[in-house]
């Protein structure tokens, strides 16, 4: 019978190399695990020095007016992420934003987290969304901005199947009113 001695500098060494392997292991199970995720895009490349600067209207109308103007002041155009039930709720804001020249997109039609719901479901929202805009302003949406931010490659898929683009943000002020 054959006994290994150990010392306890050999038996740290030796958990300290399991350890490693074991991390190894679980990132690269993390890091294929990722390769498969769909993107949106979170900004495009381009030569100029440019920002795009966007708005979600989901809710309240209290500053359309004031934000058109100062826009406007400033010849500094913008996109607005609508949702459907707002379109409903003010559709003169709507146009008042595309006729001063803003880009109006799509936010989905009633705000849901969207990889909560099936392909079919998210189609619904997104085409109604859609027809409300086209209605108003004449312009079919080519981007969605996914409520929440919170999208999946289901909500991808289905954006390319629409032959729409999925828009995320890369820097968030997280203002809540615009002062000048």
């Amino acid at each position: 019978m054959k006994f290994w001695i150990i010392t306890k500098k050999q038996l740290m060494l030796m958990l300290c190399m399991a350890c490693a392997i074991v991390l190894a292991v679980v990132g690269s199970v993390g890091v294929f695990a990722n390769s498969n995720r769909l993107l949106p895009i979170y900004c495009v490349e381009t030569e100029k020095k440019q920002i795009a600067i966007s708005f979600d209207a989901a809710w309240g109308n209290d500053d359309t007016e004031q934000l058109i103007k100062i826009l406007g002041e400033y010849n500094v155009p913008a996109t607005f992420f609508v949702v459907g039930a707002w379109v409903d709720k003010y559709p003169e804001s709507v146009k008042a934003l595309s006729d001063a020249g803003h880009q109006i997109q799509n936010h989905s039609n009633t705000h849901p987290h969207m990889p909560q719901l099936s392909r079919a479901q998210m189609k619904d929202e997104i085409i109604s969304c859609n027809e409300k805009i086209k209605l108003v302003t004449g312009v079919e949406p080519t981007l969605l901005r996914p409520p929440y931010g919170d999208y999946d490659n289901a909500l991808i898929e289905t954006m390319n199947e629409l032959k729409m683009y999925t828009i995320q943000w890369d820097v968030e002020t997280l203002a809540t009113k615009v002062i000048v």
